[in-house]
């Protein structure tokens, strides 16, 4: 098996797809940054098949716990402090005290953990900073060469990374804003939900201010293409493709990836994209946004 073999493999999880390798093993957290291009100073997140393995790896708070009876297995991503004894290769935690820990829903992944045996950290399977996969042929496009194996389970259906919060005892901050929302957060904890905007240090993936960039200029909000612009749209518009005719946030959330990688491919030298409203996963979609036109 490539992931006992220290190998990374791309895999679908209900949110991206992602570059899966061993977390305990070092070599093998190295090749995903080589595969990637990415920086290590950017923290990866670690999956787990259960709340078993997830206790193994990290101390878990009342709120944390909580948190996870609520949202997992799912797109959401915890920060917590990782134990002494958790066996996790440094790397994947970029020199931080703590990890972040998903226990995602796609039975794709859910079955390499078990089989693997091992907790997997697995980034987007994408050039780090280009725009992430949602389907296995956008891997192929980024990473052709780079790996050996793509588990093609077709397109993603959330179609937007996790969420990643960091809860506390009397708060959760918000580190990436993703398909579980911050109401949704807070309705489920009792707590208040912050922005974890500390500028100072990465604290987990996706707080690049340059991400899921594709290599042509984006323009954001725009009602119509200029002449050299391939236009994204959202609601009834004339556009080159439309994230969603019905307006509907969920749709355009899982539409986004692909429809970057589609504009991004075309004959037009910019790319533009409509409007979307800033509620509910629309934060999370404005988030992608602004980082790829930054």
């Amino acid at each position: 098996m490539l992931i006992r073999a220290g190998e990374p493999v791309a895999v679908p999880t209900e949110t991206v797809y992602g570059l899966a390798a061993d977390a305990t093993d070092s070599q093998a957290v190295a090749g995903i940054y080589s595969a990637k291009g990415r920086p290590s100073f950017n923290p990866l997140i670690v999956h787990v098949a259960d709340m078993e393995m997830a206790r193994r790896l990290a101390d878990f708070s009342p709120q944390a716990e909580q948190l996870a009876a609520r949202f997992w297995p799912g797109a959401l991503t915890m920060v917590l402090p990782v134990r002494a004894d958790s066996g996790l290769s440094p790397l994947v935690m970029a020199g931080l005290p703590t990890v972040a820990l998903r226990l995602p829903a796609h039975p794709a992944m859910r079955a390499l953990i078990r089989e693997s045996g091992r907790p997997l950290a697995a980034p987007s399977a994408n050039r780090s900073g280009s725009i992430s996969p949602s389907r296995a042929e956008h891997v192929l496009a980024s990473l052709n060469g780079k790996i050996r194996m793509i588990l093609d389970e077709g397109p993603t259906s959330e179609g937007l990374e996790s969420t990643i919060a960091a809860p506390e005892a009397d708060r959760i901050r918000l580190l990436r804003p993703g398909p579980v929302t911050a109401a949704m957060l807070e309705e489920a904890s009792g707590l208040p939900v912050i922005t974890g905007k500390d500028n100072a240090k990465i604290e987990a993936p996706g707080q690049l201010e340059s991400h899921y960039a594709p290599s042509k200029p984006v323009r954001l909000n725009a009602l119509r293409a200029e002449k050299d612009e391939y236009l994204i749209g959202f609601g009834l518009m004339p556009c080159h493709l439309n994230l969603s005719v019905d307006a509907d946030l969920r749709e355009a959330a899982a539409n986004l990836f692909a429809a970057l990688h589609v504009a991004d491919a075309s004959t037009q030298e910019r790319i533009a994209v409509a409007p979307i409203p800033d509620e509910g996963i629309g934060t999370a979609i404005n988030d992608r946004l602004r980082r790829a036109a930054a």
